[in-house]
């Protein structure tokens, strides 16, 4: 039998790693410390359209278009209204805001652990008076593990987003597990990532920071990054997710001068969406 790939024992035997990723390091924080402190440095220029999170400002249209998609998917459709959402690690609030301005949105809290980013967040939320309305927005200096566990259906949300954030994370398997909790039945946990290729290790790492600068150097870790198959296999081994179909992979890429763009495929080797629903109540 083939040795499993090396991250997939990370999400299988996570007892084996201590957790330590981005923000503060103890024993029941995802949160590191380096990680914490590169994203404070990008602070100041994360709403410039131009500047160091501008690939993350091209993509957003495809957060929302990807989980339109999952909601759409049957026999268990998901609701168009109301709808609650959870944006873990947030950062500046790119999508926060963006989902906090749909008129099918109920309210949207985002956390993050960075202090100062938050503080842009909010700064920035404060130039719209729709994102004033009580309990629209709610920004939260947190890490997903600080939040108090869900005590009913009404504290749970309809989607729990990790967007760009699982391939900072040196222990993802107890981190997913923080995050489940928070996701209602029938709702989805909806994050963005890496698969860990060579092609990826060539677009993200020496293309886009070494020799173009399309974002900052340092900003990713090839080897935090995962394959869909590892994330598939990690949910096969929660019981109540993904049943009848409730499991969606789609890949995108980067285009230059034209924008993201989704390619059916393109989990296999590079950038990608992907989506599990916990298993409605029968």
């Amino acid at each position: 039998m083939a040795a499993r790939p090396v991250l997939l024992n990370r999400l299988l035997h996570h007892t084996q790693f201590p957790l330590r990723a981005r923000g503060y390091a103890t024993s029941t924080s995802s949160v590191n410390p380096t990680e914490l402190s590169h994203f404070n440095a990008l602070a100041s220029t994360w709403w410039d359209p131009y500047g160091s999170s501008r690939l993350l400002h091209l993509m957003n249209p495809l957060r929302h278009d990807f989980i339109a998609s999952c909601h759409a998917l049957k026999p268990h459709s998901s609701p168009q209204r109301d709808i609650r959402y959870l944006d873990i690690g947030c950062g500046g609030g790119i999508f926060a805001e963006s989902a906090a301005r749909l008129p099918s949105t109920a309210n949207i809290t985002a956390i993050d652990p960075s202090k100062e980013v938050i503080e842009v967040a909010r700064q920035h939320a404060r130039r719209d008076p729709r994102l004033q309305e009580p309990g629209r927005l709610e920004y939260l200096n947190k890490a997903v593990e600080d939040l108090d566990a869900p005590r009913s259906l009404d504290e749970m949300y309809d989607v729990v987003a990790l967007f760009e954030v699982i391939e900072h994370i040196s222990t993802p398997a107890p981190f997913l597990k923080s995050c489940l909790p928070f996701v209602k039945p029938g709702g989805w946990l909806i994050l963005s990532t890496i698969a860990r290729t060579w092609t990826s290790w060539m677009t993200t790492k020496v293309v886009a920071e070494d020799i173009i600068g399309l974002v900052p150097r340092g900003t990713h870790d090839w080897s935090k990054y995962l394959n869909e198959q590892e994330l598939k296999g990690f949910f096969a081994g929660q019981q109540g997710w993904g049943i009848n179909g409730g499991m969606k992979a789609t890949g995108c890429i980067y285009l230059p001068g034209i924008g993201w763009k989704m390619v059916m495929g393109g989990e296999q080797w590079g950038n990608y969406f992907f989506g599990v629903r916990r298993d409605p109540v029968e």
